[in-house]
């Protein structure tokens, strides 16, 4: 009755239910009318959790929605990517979110729009194209048929409060709490590349460097938890403001934004009564913001330390990055892109053996370039977890472990289980990789989450 639509979370006095109406998106609800909440603000919503949506096509179409490529690809484009034809695709989308994939779409850009407003002191201007709008004209267009308000009038209203100079702006984004903000941290300073990642004082730090061709944008980010806010605060230089959607997914996929770590506890808490502390709620998946940067060091991390991967991972940044210039000591270069290393004209025994990684490692290295520099691998959460993790398999070097691995981070799989890791099975008392298995059949589908806890444990 209000014509208004909240989160669950929000404390302000609720209508009567038969006042009421339910809808499984935001998206549907704007639909059907309704006007976001200023006090539970729904754009700071997490997303939902991997296993949570009822059609893995759907979801694979949403995350491809909220990383703005539905803006370069089209609906026709975008199933043909996912190989279904675009009726099926808008029959299963609207089963699952209650619209079409275009007003999904309309409906993220406009809640970040939203966001930006509120979080930052940029242009109106400035945010109607961060937000993926190619006319300021359509945006207010739009912005007023949905909301019955104008951007200015929602500038007015909001606190602001955000980060804006010369060098980045700050937003936020929401999860679920419990968040387990320190060892979440902790796992990727252990792992942090020097010169393209930093941790400090609670902070993260790192370089970035996206698109294709002539049109890559780069810059840096930084990410800090206000836990009393149950959010992350985000700074992204101006430089990637172009790409902001893809930067802010590549985001909540690092830190594993979107967990349900209600759900996720309720099916591992029985890991506690193998030892106590075991498993604690509010564990998140580390994924990665780059997911080639993050294959290379863990192929130069097999059968080595963490540590010493790190240091062969530096030295191929060192030599073979960008040099950038950013406001943070230690943040100077971002990691070669896959284009780069597919396409040299001598071996690449030669380039990577006088950095200490050893053949075998490094034609696995090139190997895998090429198959992401050619689009015959995706490691992004929206693709297929088991076809690519055969697809890794056939690569040369790239064992069980590797894909597991991958398949945890890069593609965010919540059932991927290292069985061979050593810190697993160290963490379990010594079991064999078949026992481990075997025991982690108890674990589905949270498997992954399963071994986080595990690692974090020692």
């Amino acid at each position: 009755s209000t014509g208004i639509y909240c989160r669950p979370i929000c404390r302000v006095k609720m209508p009567k239910p038969e006042n009421c109406s339910y809808h499984p998106s935001a998206a549907a609800a704007e639909a059907a009318g309704f006007r976001p909440c200023l006090k539970c603000r729904p754009e700071l919503a997490p997303g939902l959790a991997p296993l949570e949506s009822v059609s893995r096509l759907a979801r694979q179409a949403a995350l491809r929605l909220e990383d703005g490529d539905f803006a370069e690809e089209g609906l026709p484009a975008l199933a043909v990517s996912l190989g279904v034809s675009e009726r099926h695709l808008r029959r299963v989308f609207a089963a699952e979110y209650g619209v079409s994939p275009g007003q999904y779409w309309q409906t993220r850009k406009l809640l970040l729009a939203r966001g930006l407003i509120a979080d930052t002191d940029l242009s109106i201007t400035d945010i109607a194209f961060a937000a993926g709008f190619g006319s300021l004209r359509r945006f207010n267009d739009l912005f007023k048929k949905r909301y019955h308000s104008s951007p200015r009038a929602l500038r007015s209203q909001s606190q602001g409060g955000g980060v804006k100079n010369a060098d980045g702006v700050g937003l936020r984004l929401g999860y679920r709490p419990p968040y387990g903000w320190e060892d979440l941290l902790a796992f990727l300073a252990a792992r942090v590349i020097p010169g393209v990642e930093s941790v400090d004082n609670g902070v993260y730090r790192r370089t970035v460097s996206l698109g294709a061709g002539e049109t890559i944008r780069r810059g840096w980010i930084a990410v800090e938890n206000m836990d009393r806010k149950n959010a992350l605060a985000v700074t992204v230089s101006t430089s990637l403001l172009p790409v902001l959607p893809k930067v802010l997914s590549r985001v909540k996929h690092l830190f594993d934004v979107n967990g349900d770590p209600a759900v996720i506890f309720e099916k591992l808490a029985a890991m506690n009564e193998r030892r106590p502390g075991l498993c604690r709620p509010g564990a998140r998946l580390p994924g990665c913001f780059d997911s080639f940067e993050m294959a290379v060091r863990a192929i130069v991390g097999q059968q080595i330390t963490v540590k010493a991967a790190r240091t062969l991972a530096a030295r191929v940044a060192e030599n073979l990055g960008e040099p950038l210039v950013t406001p943070f000591d230690g943040l100077t270069r971002t990691f070669p892109r896959p284009e780069m290393l597919a396409g040299l004209e001598r071996p690449i025994e030669d380039l990577l053996g006088p950095l200490g990684i050893i053949g075998s490692r490094a034609r696995s290295i090139a190997a895998l370039a090429a198959a992401l520099a050619g689009g015959r691998i995706t490691l992004s959460p929206e693709a297929d977890p088991a076809a690519e993790m055969e697809k890794l398999m056939a690569l040369p070097g790239l064992g069980p472990w590797t894909a597991q691995y991958l398949a945890l981070r890069a593609l965010g799989w919540p059932d991927a289980f290292p069985a061979t890791d050593y810190g697993v099975r160290k963490a379990l008392g010594g079991l064999s990789p078949r026992e481990a298995t075997a025991l982690a059949e108890n674990w589905r589908p949270w498997r992954a989450y399963a071994a986080i806890n595990l690692w974090n444990s020692l």
